[in-house]
């Protein structure tokens, strides 16, 4: 058992908070994660989940049934498949107050269990588990294994190849025949499918929906609702381009990304590293790999963006606590890295305390005065902490 880095978060929210709720996509942990919450509780627990019909049967009549049970944590798997129960929470948790009544799991983010910010405002907080990042993953788990493999337990720990190739296509054949669709996607499978693998060979790219419409055959506002649902799915993340108050003309348009390298290389046939060295995804696949990492784990009060204006200047990663820019990161899949004009233009700019050039695994040094080379690992464990 590997113990997740939200564990004492999501234990000081049932504390506090009636309703906590861990969130994630499919396969991620979350249920993993619910069973040590469970050993670990002074309360008595009761756990229901809505993939068993037995479980969804005890919740025709769920008010008499919860009502049962107000004694217990409630712990409700795969809740999105019962969107009309959040209502009927507000009302019982309501009832007292007490903290750490609920415990709800869920293949969806709050906004598209738009129930639930509604009804259960003020009285549930948010935990999205991601897949295992480097402060997670055993030592037995290289760098380079988190890269290709991604971060889900069932494909990282996998015996062989074979069996995390066999894994991964049933887990994203699972999501377009029956998981999208029961969260509310009305779409072909087979668009969905072709549009996940565009996105893939398209990785870390300028969103384009116009372009991926006609291509698909589909209209451009329909390519954004897909888009922004797989997004709210956690199969996709997009990234914003940063902005203030300055005479610049700059890109508006996101970066969209892969939420997982395992599944992006799934999808472009990518099967190791060797593979991927000769991919001309290599880049950008790193690039979303360590954008992944440290979104994973920053602060939270700190937020990501990239900066791109139409004359030239360009940086990967702007990380910045409200609109005061702390640091910007340029992402180099290179141990000797060469820095564009359009970097520097960039740094001048945002004029960042420090400018970060993150490698895989070059040595850590001053390259000129607040420009920092370094390997992503010395970043993350030397440097994001400080932010």
């Amino acid at each position: 058992m590997i113990n997740r880095r939200i564990f004492t978060d999501i234990k000081d929210s049932l504390s506090f908070f009636p309703v906590a709720s861990i969130i994630g996509p499919r396969q991620v942990g979350k249920t993993t994660l619910a069973e040590q919450i469970i050993s670990d509780s002074s309360k008595p627990t009761l756990y229901l989940d809505l993939e068993l019909q037995s479980d969804l049967f005890k919740l025709n009549e769920a008010e008499l049934f919860l009502s049962q049970h107000s004694d217990k944590l409630i712990v409700i798997d795969e809740v999105q498949i019962k969107k009309e129960l959040f209502p009927l929470l507000r009302a019982l948790v309501d009832k007292t107050r007490e903290p750490g009544q609920f415990l709800l799991l869920g293949s969806a983010s709050p906004e598209l269990i738009r129930h639930s910010s509604e009804s259960l405002a003020g009285r549930i907080a948010y935990h999205q588990l991601q897949p295992f990042d480097i402060l997670e993953a055993p030592e037995t788990i290289t760098l380079n294994d988190l890269w290709i493999k991604g971060g889900f337990p069932k494909v990282l720990f996998a015996k062989n190849n074979d069996l995390a190739y066999r894994w991964m296509e049933n887990f994203v054949s699972t999501y377009l025949n029956r998981d999208l669709l029961q969260l509310g996607l009305n779409a072909s499978p087979k668009i969905i499918r072709n549009l996940w693998t565009m996105m893939a060979h398209l990785n870390g790219q300028l969103f384009n929906a116009t372009t991926l419409g006609n291509s698909l055959g589909v209209s451009t506002p329909t390519i954004k609702r897909y888009v922004d649902f797989l997004e709210e799915a956690f199969l996709l993340k997009s990234l914003h381009p940063f902005s203030w108050n300055i005479s610049k003309r700059l890109v508006k348009t996101p970066k969209v990304y892969l939420a997982d390298t395992g599944i992006l290389h799934h999808l472009v046939g990518v099967t190791d590293l060797n593979s991927l060295s000769g991919n001309p995804i290599v880049g950008s696949s790193w690039e979303s790999f360590v954008i992944n990492q440290i979104q994973a784990l920053k602060k939270n009060q700190l937020d990501l963006y990239f900066y791109r204006t139409h004359n030239g200047a360009e940086v990967d990663l702007v990380i910045t606590k409200g609109l005061t820019v702390v640091a910007t990161a340029e992402i180099k899949y290179s141990n000797s890295p060469q820095l564009s004009k359009g970097n520097f233009i960039a740094f001048e700019d945002l004029n960042a305390p420090m400018n970060y050039v993150i490698t895989p695994s070059s040595d850590d040094y001053l390259f000129k005065e607040r420009i920092r080379i370094c390997s992503l690992k010395a970043f993350i464990f030397n440097y994001l902490p400080q932010f």
